[in-house]
């Protein structure tokens, strides 16, 4: 009877360390989720700021149609890629390209330069790019700790029954989009930033 209670509390206890394994292992992967969602936030902030931006540089400069295009063309698919971070990553890649080409448009256009609505438009890209940058810093860390993870004994035991699988991250370097104005107000912030992706989905 006594060996029979043994059995029972060893099978209770390893029940509970189990749940608790299995919860951890899905607690970081909705990290991964929402911080994924905090990225995807900033990403359509940027995208809301463009329309108004290039009808400014249109006022200016309304003959540079295929830069106009290039910058609506790739909005457009940064906007449809949105549900993949693989796919938004390259998109966002081609957007930030493509708006390079719209402010160096204001390198020949003084008064546009000068322009209240274009500084501030331009102040505002700037600032969330900043925000970009710092969810994707939390979002790569989140990564890293998912990473590890799924591959340390006992956890990745519970991670192959949920099918899940290593997050593999794209870094790059790439020039910041709001080019040809130094930063305003006496800041120091830097003009590159991080573009750090996922090169693959978190298995579902």
């Amino acid at each position: 009877m006594a060996a029979l209670i043994v059995i029972v509390v060893i099978l209770v206890v390893l029940g509970i360390v189990a749940v608790v394994m299995y919860n951890s292992v899905i607690a970081i992967r909705n990290k991964v989720d929402e911080a994924w969602a905090q990225i995807s936030v900033q990403l359509k902030r940027r995208h809301d700021l463009i329309p108004p931006l290039v009808s400014t540089v249109k006022g200016y400069a309304g003959h540079e149609r295929g830069t106009f295009e290039a910058v609506t063309e790739a909005r457009n698919a940064a906007i449809n890629a949105m549900g993949s971070p693989e796919q938004a990553g390259k998109a966002e890649e081609q957007l930030s390209g493509a708006l390079k080409s719209l402010f160096a448009i204001s390198e020949n256009y003084p008064d546009l330069k000068a322009s209240t609505n274009f500084v501030q438009l331009q102040d505002q890209l700037v600032d969330t790019e900043d925000r970009i940058a710092f969810a994707r810093q939390y979002y790569n860390d989140v990564v890293r700790q998912w990473n590890t993870k799924i591959q340390t004994v006992p956890f990745n035991v519970f991670a192959r029954a949920i099918s899940a699988s290593r997050i593999n991250l794209n870094v790059t370097r790439r020039s910041h989009a709001t080019v040809g104005r130094p930063p305003t107000g006496g800041s120091t912030r830097a003009m590159t930033t991080a573009s750090i992706f996922l090169s693959s989905r978190i298995c579902r």
